[in-house]
């Protein structure tokens, strides 16, 4: 969810990210603000926020689906599932969150670091993938849909990374890869629990080269790159090796997730930065939680090796999406939201409630729940998890809507 970062700089850690959209013509306050005929004043429809948040929408809109089909998978009612007769729900759970929500948000992000128009075909087939995925169309229709998101969103990679081969990029490019490959062995007929690898793969890897980006600023060796690199490839090769062996597969998968806690938990600036205060100990905080939980996801893996049901695979599972990458996307989100939106998110304490309360309730599922095979506490975990993002979204409207007018106008007018 980055590219290449211009080197160290002062102030608090910012996101590889908003480093990048800053970096593109398109930038706020920037020459983007001309218009096709170099009107001053006038921007390009693709730097307004209004374009922008459309492509949101549809993925704000698999989240909440992906959350109502978890109710049903938890044995609990769903409330948009029966309502909206989309009887298929929690078939398409984990299709639906990674792909659908998850990649709709990186694909965007990638457009926006792109800077050109034809980039946001990408994350908009990808919005119109997840809601084709869960209507009443058959099901090989948005299947295919993802398929086609998923080259688009590698072509977008290919132009990033011509700008500058970097270690960085190359394992997002390899998380894109997992991506493509999950989505066509979706459409194949392979079931999901067997394509948990690929998907895991997808977001761990893209978060991986986000992450060895801010590390770029820290002066990283580059033995340091090289064996980070080696990871992600062995990550994507444990991929294929588990639907060939999915004992051996899961194993590797499960031991390369470790290796990426461990490179990221022993190299990360978060390690510092949780020592200090406001935004930047949130941010670090929330990536070393989710560092701890991929750690919890590999050692299933790598010890039970092809986990896809029971207590297991729920652990492995949420320990890794949720622990992990729902951790990541808090922490992001008040330096991110801005860059791709063009609209201020200002940290504010009370964003520890839903984050703790996410772990509280991960804890919970998994050391007691899933431990135990305690059905009622499985449940009271999951709709833990399920109020905690809620939460976190509302906390983040809110920031977003009450934020001073100081801090969305610069004093020369320009938004930051």
């Amino acid at each position: 969810m980055s590219t290449p970062t211009a080197g160290p700089r002062p102030g608090p850690p910012a996101s590889p990210a908003r480093v990048a959209a800053a970096r593109t013509p398109d930038a706020p306050g920037r020459a983007g603000r001309s218009g096709p005929a170099g009107t001053p004043g006038v921007r390009p429809l693709r730097t307004r926020t209004a374009f922008r948040l459309t492509f949101l929408v549809p993925g704000a809109v698999a989240l909440l689906l992906g959350l109502d089909a978890a109710l049903g998978l938890l044995g609990l009612p769903q409330v948009l599932g029966p309502l909206l007769s989309l009887e298929r729900l929690p078939d398409v759970h984990g299709p639906l969150m990674v792909l659908g929500f998850v990649g709709t948000v990186i694909s965007l992000e990638r457009a926006v670091a792109l800077g050109l128009q034809w980039g946001y075909v990408s994350p908009a087939l990808s919005g119109v993938a997840a809601l084709a995925v869960v209507s009443p169309l058959p099901l090989a229709v948005g299947q295919a849909l993802l398929v086609l998101a998923q080259v688009l969103a590698l072509l977008v990679y290919r132009q990033l990374l011509a700008r500058q081969v970097a270690a960085a990029v190359t394992i997002q490019v390899l998380g894109a890869v997992a991506a493509l490959g999950a989505a066509i062995l979706w459409a194949g007929g392979v079931p999901v629990p067997a394509l948990t690898p690929w998907l895991v793969a997808y977001l761990v890897l893209t978060i991986f080269g986000e992450r060895l980006e801010l590390a770029r600023t820290e002066l990283l060796s580059p033995a340091a790159s090289r064996a980070a690199l080696g990871i992600a490839i062995a990550m994507l090769g444990s991929a294929v090796v588990s639907l060939l062996a999915p004992d051996a597969g899961f194993t590797l998968t499960g031991l390369s997730l470790l290796a990426v806690a461990g490179w990221l938990a022993a190299r990360d600036v978060a390690r510092r930065t949780v020592r200090g205060t406001g935004l930047p100990r949130f941010i670090a905080a929330c990536l070393l939680a989710g560092y701890a939980w991929l750690a919890v996801g590999g050692a299933v893996w790598a010890l039970g090796g092809a986990v896809t049901s029971g207590r297991g695979y729920d652990a492995v599972l949420h320990a890794v999406m949720l622990g992990f990458v729902i951790s990541m996307i808090v922490a992001h989100a008040p330096v991110i939201f801005p860059a791709v939106l063009r609209r201020p998110l200002p940290y504010r304490p009370v964003m520890y409630a839903p984050a703790a309360l996410l772990h509280a309730s991960l804890v919970l599922r998994l050391a007691v729940g899933d431990a135990r095979d305690v059905e009622g506490v499985v449940q009271v975990g999951g709709v833990g998890n399920i109020v905690a993002v809620l939460a976190f979204v509302a906390v983040a409207a809110w920031s977003v809507l009450t934020a001073p007018r100081a801090a969305r106008t610069s004093p020369s007018g320009a938004r930051p």
